[in-house]
């Protein structure tokens, strides 16, 4: 899947990750989607990348992927308008950190219907034009907490777990079409994300200063290893290494870690 000349369409593009697929695409684009829930922020971005891209046609859709009926309206905008969106960029998605416990079930369930809902709905509909056009990328945006259980971080850790095994299956499932599918599975990255995932008692956590990656390196790449039509991108050597331990780590040893790790002493 080459980039250059493509028509992409990005959620969550309103800050962090979001926003720098948007800058780094943008150099490369023919035309770009931006949904976010903040419209100013699209409009600003829309602005800088209209007046350092000329040529670049930008449209933004102000849109609340935990909301199903805006989630509808978008892909019935998508059709009406006969858009052709032929890199999907399902970067939108809502963290929590905490003891499950004591979790927001309102907030759960947004998690649920951004991290899983909309990605696989935005998905199903895109995806049927690539495959008739044999040239398309998806790339889906997961997390390093989706590799295993996190207390924590349960219905996150939870979701994208989902969204990684979504992405090696519909990889699968289109060998041969020409559309590629790539997990970007990122440890820590200095974004409001944390900002927001933290509940009012308690603080952002990003993880140790040597695992956290600037945006721009993580974006970067993401867009290498979807061009190349490699299933998983995990940046940086530090994070790989990292997550591989635990991969391969017998889960009887994983449960007692994590126990440790979320301070309690009954079984998992």
């Amino acid at each position: 899947m080459k980039l250059d000349d493509c028509n992409a369409l990005i959620t969550g593009a309103s800050a962090g990750i979001g926003r720098e697929f948007a800058r780094q695409l943008a150099r490369r684009a023919r035309s770009m989607i931006l949904v976010a829930r903040r419209e100013d922020r699209l409009a600003e971005l829309r602005d800088e990348l209209q007046q350092q891209h000329p040529n670049l046609v930008v449209q933004i859709r102000q849109a609340d992927l935990a909301d199903l009926a805006q989630l509808h309206e978008l892909m019935e905008w998508l059709g009406r308008e006969r858009i052709d969106v032929n890199v999907l960029v399902n970067n939108a998605g809502l963290g929590d950190s905490g003891p499950f416990a004591t979790s927001d079930p309102i907030r759960n369930e947004q998690m649920t219907l951004v991290n899983v809902v909309a990605l696989t709905s935005l998905t199903r509909h895109i995806l049927p034009q690539m495959i008739a056009k044999r040239r398309g990328g998806i790339l889906n945006v997961s997390s390093s907490a989706g590799f295993l259980p996190m207390p924590g971080s349960a219905v996150y850790a939870a979701t994208k777990a989902y969204v990684t095994s979504f992405s090696e299956a519909l990889r699968a499932e289109l060998h041969g079409t020409g559309v590629s599918v790539c997990a970007l599975c990122p440890g820590p990255v200095r974004t409001e994300f944390q900002q927001v995932a933290k509940r009012t008692d308690g603080r952002p956590e990003i993880g140790p200063e040597f695992l956290v990656i600037p945006v721009e390196r993580v974006v970067r790449d993401a867009i290498k290893r979807l061009e190349a039509d490699k299933p998983i991108v995990i940046p940086g050597f530090a994070m790989k290494l990292v997550m591989l331990l635990p991969r391969l780590t017998p889960m009887p040893l994983l449960r007692m870690l994590m126990r440790r790790y979320s301070g309690r002493d009954s079984p998992v």
